[in-house]
């Protein structure tokens, strides 16, 4: 019996009873693509990155396939059909003209992306003249209408599934503005009368269509000429399509490079906001830092691992105690005992609850009151029903007070104060930047705050700032300052690289997919004129006119040995061959003095374990 490939690998989360099966059934989305497959889309080209010409069609069809592997990786549940119009063959349920379905052209059901469906969906491009062909689906003189027929196939392909548990969604790309622009008369009446009416029945069904344009370089796509009635665009939302629509085209042309994993819950905690009042929220880490595995050691003989034990010895009759040493603490000349239980009964000071304290006003929150990364909440019906609507009153209300909410957290052993600090909701063109929630905010105690150091006991002698200092120094963070910045911006480059090298292993690639390291500082943008000119307008200020930048530098003694530090194992460094003793692991072999050679010498931090400092070489190595 042959293996179904899905079935070996579907994970316990996929079984139908399982609650997290149940939950992506109900959020999961079908996806319809809609691409024109005239000759138009064929001869017109547009410049690509590496000044080479793309046609409209490969754009199209680049764009599918970067979404399909995002899909793997962020949204498997997610179905999606592939479907060409103003094509020369026809392949599809309804046996209309002009229209090929690429990837269920036999069946209602949509596919889930896998290795296999986006290996020949990238060779689509090869064959698709020989085996579809491409033509004009409307035409004077011919009663055809290729893109209600895709219209009907799309809606077709929809069925499934109910709108109000799942999102249905229609991606049309074309680049004809008018696609009834060569018909005249009560013909083209007609034939735009029956378009939008299909369009809207598809509407009605809880179908939404989003048109996707694709402009040539010296010519605007005019989308008032059918697609803006089509598609319900007017007034405003006309006049900002054509830019929204540019950002959602190179949305999905990034998507490859901007992947992330949806956000995994950490643990469930309820939050007591009042006595019998109690809602329960999921939290999440939204940074984490990455720590190398723990080591595990094996026996030699058995490869087993191996467990450390303990025991106590009588220091008078060397005899094994069962039971472990009680501490004492001295109280009016007499040793109170404790065992092991009453202490840790003794220091359990919190359930591991939220409880409420009150609210404060924003700005009472500082910047340095947040001791290490915040843990992001959201609310969760799943135990406590009700939850959401007590999260999204109290949510609302501390966002319309300007407060934020103190609470009480923490495990037994380290209870700490927390400040719940509402965000709203950020919605851009290309989708949602920041999703709606509460971040916890772990504050500090007394002894956390260090005073600040006073560096001059005289404050007569404290340099100040000028004014013009002040003014240049503005002007200068204004031009580099990045606007609307949010970490969700910004790809992991390690977890690129990492789902590179899966896609190329799934889909036996022999490159691995470039990735672009969006954290390495943007040289070209800070040689904008604009940004040299108020660096040097802001250095000018400071320094002067006679600002030599390299003798007036003063080194501190501390700086010198460190720089000497540096050279001297560089020197040393360059003695071993580092590639060939990664290569054969003999890394491990090596002393920590050694080690730490390679990482002075190239400016690498030296503290941790040999472990730790194997794993940094390796990974600056790009082992």
């Amino acid at each position: 019996m042959e293996l179904d490939p899905d079935d070996v690998f579907r994970d316990d989360d996929e079984e139908s009873d399982n609650e997290f099966y149940q939950e992506h059934e109900a959020t999961k989305e079908y996806v319809v693509y809609l691409v024109d497959a005239s000759p138009k889309m064929f001869s017109t080209t547009c410049p690509a990155e590496d000044q080479t010409d793309e046609t409209h069609f490969h754009i199209a069809v680049s764009c599918i396939a970067q979404s399909l592997k995002t899909q793997i990786i962020n949204r498997l549940y997610d179905e999606v059909a592939i479907c060409f119009f103003n094509t020369r063959k026809k392949k599809n349920l309804q046996d209309l003209n002009g229209v090929f379905v690429f990837n269920v052209a036999e069946r209602e059901q949509l596919d889930r992306p896998t290795a296999r469906f986006i290996k020949e969906f990238d060779h689509i491009e090869e064959s698709f003249e020989k085996e579809i062909g491409s033509q004009y689906g409307i035409v004077s003189g011919s009663r055809e209408n290729s893109l209600y027929n895709a219209l009907w196939v799309a809606q077709g392909l929809l069925r499934k599934g109910s709108s109000k548990t799942a999102d249905k969604r229609i991606l049309l790309f074309t680049n004809e503005d008018d696609p009834f622009g060569s018909i005249k008369g009560a013909a083209k009446n007609d034939m735009t009368r029956t378009t939008m009416q299909r369009a809207k029945d598809a509407q009605d069904l809880g179908i939404s269509i989003e048109l996707l344009p694709l402009s040539p370089p010296d010519e605007e796509f005019k989308v008032s000429h059918f697609y803006a009635d089509m598609i319900g665009l007017e007034g405003d939302d006309l006049a900002l399509f054509m830019p929204s629509a540019g950002q959602k085209l190179e949305d999905m042309k990034d998507q490859l490079r901007k992947r992330m994993f949806s956000k995994r819950i950490v643990k469930r905690i309820s939050f007591i906001i009042a006595n019998g009042l109690s809602i329960e929220l999921n939290t999440y880490a939204l940074i984490r830092p990455t720590v190398p595995g723990a080591i595990t050691w094996l026996d030699s003989v058995t490869n087993h691992p191996l467990k450390t034990e303990r025991s106590f010895i009588c220091a008078d009759t060397g005899a094994l105690m069962q039971e472990p040493a009680k501490r004492f603490q001295p109280y009016k000349g007499e040793n109170i005992k404790f065992s092991v239980q009453e202490l840790s009964e003794i220091k359990r000071v919190s359930t591991g609850h939220l409880r409420l304290h009150g609210f404060k006003p924003l700005s009472y929150l500082k910047d340095y009151h947040n001791l290490r990364p915040s843990t992001f909440v959201f609310p969760s019906d799943k135990e406590v029903v009700g939850s959401t609507c007590i999260f999204i009153a109290l949510h609302r209300s501390m966002l319309r007070l300007n407060r934020f909410a103190v609470a009480f957290y923490g495990n037994p052993s380290n209870p700490r104060l927390v400040a719940l600090v509402a965000q709203d909701e950020i919605v851009r063109a290309g989708g949602q930047v920041e999703p709606p929630g509460m971040h916890m905010i772990y504050l500090p105690y007394s002894d956390d705050i260090r005073p600040v150091e006073e560096l001059h006991s005289d404050t007569d002698a404290v340099p100040r700032a000028s004014d013009d200092e002040v003014k240049k120094a503005a002007a200068l963070m204004k031009r580099i300052d990045l606007k609307d910045f949010s970490v969700c911006q910004f790809a992991n480059p390690s977890l690129q690289r990492h789902y590179a090298v899966l896609q190329a292993l799934a889909l036996e690639e022999d490159d691995m997919p470039e990735i672009k390291d969006e954290t390495v500082p943007d040289e070209e943008g800070m040689a904008r004129p604009g940004v040299v000119k108020a660096v040097e307008e802001f250095k000018l200020s400071v320094y002067g006119d006679n600002y030599d930048e390299e003798g007036d530098v003063k080194v501190s003694e501390a700086s010198r040995k460190r720089k000497a530090a540096t050279e001297n194992a560089a020197k040393e460094c360059a003695n071993y061959d580092w590639a060939d003793l990664a290569d054969k692991g003999k890394l491990k072999e090596m002393t920590v003095q050694e080690l730490k050679l390679y990482l002075m010498a190239h400016n690498l931090s030296t503290t941790g374990r040999k472990e730790t400092l194997i794993s940094r070489i390796l990974t600056h190595m790009g082992k």
